[in-house]
């Protein structure tokens, strides 16, 4: 009866992983054009994020249908292992990027537009990212998955990240505060360091502080 209740939550969390994988496809594509178009630091560090997530994402999507059929995840752990090796690394060089760009980026003046997409893609991160980190947290309480609770850690990363996106892509659009995007990339770098710290943690086979 018990491994019938963890399967089901099991097949619950693979849908809702789905729906992350294609949220990370939208939202690293949106924010990374928009970024790209507008010459935003801010916005290009929050698709590049998400395209981490993703990364992240689709390994815990294979993890969750192999627990969700009751099969074997031996074989998976070992792609997991290197998929964390692999976002590790892409987490070091987009926090260095982060740390240098926008340091330049006020040096030299250089001035990003504003972004209508980037603050739509943003309020909507904003609102999709708790409603899912909650659905996952109920998953969760019967799989007890500790894969799954790296990844609900991340979703709230994800939100914070957003809100701090959008605050700074608002300022500079409706107030011309050009220097706010790269003051909020900065402060994007709360919530990269502890991310970059755990992914290398877990990389190595360390076991990271708990994510409660």
């Amino acid at each position: 009866m018990q491994d019938n209740a963890i399967r089901s939550a099991a097949r619950s969390g693979v849908r809702l992983e789905r729906f992350t994988v294609g949220w990370m496809v939208l939202e690293s594509i949106v924010a990374l054009a928009a970024g790209i178009t507008a010459r935003s630091v801010l916005l290009t560090a929050f698709g590049l994020d998400s395209v981490i997530e993703l990364i992240s994402g689709g390994i815990l999507l294979w993890r969750l249908s192999v627990e969700a059929k009751g099969g074997d995840v031996g074989r998976v752990e070992g792609v997991e292992a290197r998929a964390a090796a692999i976002s590790a690394v892409l987490l070091v060089v987009l926090s260095i990027y982060v740390v240098v760009t926008p340091v330049l980026g006020l040096l030299i003046h250089l001035e990003p537009a504003g972004s209508l997409p980037g603050i739509a893609i943003s309020i909507a991160a904003v609102i999709v990212m708790p409603i899912l980190a909650r659905s996952k947290s109920r998953v969760n309480v019967t799989i007890r998955s500790g894969a799954l609770k790296a990844d609900i850690a991340e979703t709230i990363t994800c939100a914070y990240m957003a809100g701090t996106v959008l605050l700074g892509v608002a300022l500079n659009f409706f107030l011309g505060w050009w220097w706010a995007e790269y003051l909020a990339a900065l402060v994007l770098l709360i919530w990269l360091v502890p991310e970059t710290r755990e992914a290398i943690l877990h990389a190595r086979g360390e076991e990271p502080e708990d994510h409660d």
